[in-house]
């Protein structure tokens, strides 16, 4: 703090300590500190203080921590679609995936590009949430066969 003072002030930090040193009476006794005043015509004076606390332990001190209210996180659009579980093309129950393109422009123009693309631009999104089979389709590969037992 004395620094920033000297630097603002173009002055020492000595300079700045006797400017600003005052003593604070405390429950312990006189105390060394900083104080910054300004007075003002029938107002209290501004005060800034800086040091002037005891350091001794209290042994007998109570902690009493008020309780915080419970934290309501509303969860991001994209959790909440992969949390339904719901393929977003065909609508069908199942694990899903996420299809994701960098850019909507990406998706081409409307009328030259196929219906999952046409999803995707009228919900102005660059994830499509989908089954393995159509994420399979998107990409135009072969779906993997399901395990089966």
């Amino acid at each position: 703090m004395l620094m920033t003072l000297a630097n603002k002030h173009r002055s020492t930090v000595s300079k700045m300590a006797r400017k600003y040193a005052a003593a604070i009476a405390t429950p312990h006794g006189l105390r060394k500190c900083f104080e910054a005043r300004v007075e003002r015509v029938g107002r209290k004076p501004l005060v800034g203080r800086f040091g002037g606390i005891p350091l001794r332990q209290d042994k007998k001190t109570v902690i009493t921590d008020r309780r915080l209210p419970p934290v309501n996180i509303k969860r991001k659009e994209l959790v909440t679609r992969l949390l339904a579980g719901r393929c977003e093309s065909c609508g069908h129950v199942d694990q899903v995936e996420v299809h994701h393109v960098a850019r909507l422009a990406d998706l081409g123009r409307a009328g030259q590009r196929p219906p999952w693309a046409d999803l995707m631009a009228a919900r102005h999104r660059k994830t499509l949430v989908v089954c393995g089979n159509c994420h399979a389709d998107i990409h135009g590969t072969n779906p993997v066969p399901a395990l089966t037992e």
